[in-house]
């Protein structure tokens, strides 16, 4: 990769603090899944499940469940994302996986199954992150929200879990933020 694609997906992305007008539409969303879904997970899980809220109605629906400070930046996105996982994801593995077995191995372990699609689904949640800023996109994720009150508003039935809630849209340039501070290699790292 060059410097200018390093610098939109690393060096100059930023979470940002406002938003564009521009409209982020179903085509865009779609581009956005068609090249998530293409990082690796484990055996090939894919559990991460993705809600679009895109109307001002629906991201109403999720004021009650949002700590106070995120209700601004979350709800004034252009498109509001629920990243989930599907603790059944294994139900899907006869046709993701090449292995017959892994199926059942999942389905027998529900400890397992748990941790994995939570691992790999927030696998999928940081590629949507970057999937979001190749495509010219920004995301603010949060994780200041009541779980129990997201899943019992748009997940019902269908049996997924909430991970993190994203604000996407285009940035507002202007109020782009500086670089928060970050941990040097020797801090974070080990060579063993």
């Amino acid at each position: 990769m060059d410097d200018a694609s390093l610098d939109q997906l690393f060096r100059q992305a930023r979470s940002p603090r406002g938003w564009d007008n521009l409209p982020v539409d179903r085509e865009a969303l779609v581009s956005l899944y068609e090249l998530l879904k293409l990082g690796p997970t484990s055996g090939n899980t894919c559990p991460a499940r993705f809600v679009f809220l895109t109307s001002d109605d629906m991201k109403e629906r999720l004021r009650p469940a949002l700590s106070a400070g995120n209700v601004e930046l979350c709800l004034a996105s252009p498109v509001v994302v629920l990243v989930c996982h599907d603790p059944l994801f294994f139900e899907h593995l006869p046709r993701l996986s090449r292995d017959e077995s892994l199926r059942n191995w999942f389905a027998a372990d529900v400890g397992l199954s748990e941790e994995t699609a939570f691992r790999n689904g927030s696998l999928q949640g940081a590629y949507l992150i970057l999937a979001a800023r190749a495509l010219g996109l920004s995301v603010a994720p949060f994780s200041g929200f009541d779980a129990y009150a997201v899943e019992e508003i748009f997940l019902g039935d269908t049996g997924w879990r909430i991970n993190f809630v994203a604000g996407l849209g285009y940035p507002d340039a202007q109020i782009l933020p500086e670089r928060a501070m970050r941990l040097g290699f020797d801090e974070a790292c080990l060579i063993l």
